[in-house]
This record gives C-alpha cells, sequence and structure tokens, in this order.
C-alpha cells in the first residue's frame, strides 16, 4: 500500500475532529438529561444522587465511543485503492 496524499491526511485529521467534536457536543447533552432532572426536579438522597451521576457518567461515555465509531467506521477506508475522487468540471463545450 502506498502512501497516502497529503489530501486524504487532511480528510481523515477533519472528520477525527468531526467525530470527536459531535461525540463530546452528544455526550455532554445525554448527561445533562439524565443528571438535571434528577437534581432539579427530584428531591433525592445523598445515595440515589450519586447513583445517577453514575449512571449519567456511563451513559454518556457510552454515547462518545459510540459516536466516535459510527462517525469514523463510516469514512471511506483505502483498501489498495484511492479515496473515491469527484471528477473535474468539464466547461461546456457548446458555451
Amino acid at each position: 500500500m502506498g502512501r497516502r496524499t497529503q489530501a486524504e491526511r487532511d480528510a481523515m485529521t477533519i472528520e477525527i475532529g468531526y467525530a470527536l467534536v459531535s461525540a463530546t457536543v452528544l455526550a455532554a447533552v445525554t448527561f445533562a438529561g439524565i443528571l438535571a432532572p434528577s437534581l432539579y426536579v427530584f428531591d433525592l438522597g445523598r445515595t440515589a444522587r450519586q447513583i445517577v451521576l453514575g449512571v449519567a457518567a456511563v451513559a454518556a461515555v457510552l454515547v462518545f465511543v459510540t459516536r466516535v465509531v459510527h462517525v469514523l467506521w463510516r469514512f471511506p477506508r483505502r483498501e489498495g485503492q484511492p479515496l473515491p475522487v469527484p471528477p473535474p468540471s468539464r466547461p461546456d463545450p457548446g458555451a
């Protein structure tokens, strides 16, 4: 397998960044969505609060990992072939 081009490396860098940022946002929303009602709506004891905090943390980690894997799994792989590149646009011969 040959070396990757600069465009391929840049595309992968952008895809990794997108995966990490979107996973962080989804994990934060998941964590807040689970934890906020228990803190502000329900009057829970200390033990129950700790359990809900643990569940929220575990759910956030699972969402983060799932999102990163999902985004990067869909990224085109290079199995001996270059990544698909759209054909260059050609000027209209009738113009």
